[in-house]
């Protein structure tokens, strides 16, 4: 998230302070190539940002499974259901090994708590994903 130049990276401006209070609350996941990370029509909100890796993002209805993204490191996924409580709006795998960093929405608000600049950062770098992705039109649909 750092140091990214990808068109979807997370933007996150945060002090050199600041960076080891975000990671208190954040949690590691690892997975392994063709393992899910996220599920379509899942009902859960956590937003993970992408450390190393690639991984895919798939929608698919009742006639055919498409691939609509490929998402790398500096990125995230799952901003979609963090914001709007619907449920997830693709399938996520791992295109190859990879490491990311997650958040739940109750260590979110833990964060908007005990450090509200931080949380009110990270808010508007997860937004300006968003708003890229919805400006981009074969991006719009990797909205998870």
């Amino acid at each position: 998230m750092r140091h990214s130049s990808a068109l979807d990276a997370v933007p996150l401006n945060l002090t050199d302070m600041q960076w080891p209070m975000l990671a208190n609350y954040l949690q590691p996941v690892v997975l392994q190539q063709g393992q899910v990370l996220i599920e379509q029509g899942v009902k859960d909100r956590t937003v993970y940002f992408v450390e190393s890796g690639t991984l895919t993002v798939h929608y698919e209805d009742d006639k055919e499974r498409v691939r609509i993204a490929v998402v790398g490191s500096g990125s995230l996924l799952g901003e979609g259901a963090f914001f709007s409580h619907l449920p997830r709006s693709a399938t996520v795998h791992a295109g190859s090994d990879c490491r990311l960093w997650c958040m739940t929405p109750l260590r979110f608000r833990e964060l908007s708590t005990r450090h509200p600049e931080v949380a009110l950062e990270l808010t508007v770098a997860m937004s300006a994903v968003l708003a890229r992705r919805m400006y981009n039109k074969p991006k719009r649909v990797a909205v998870t």
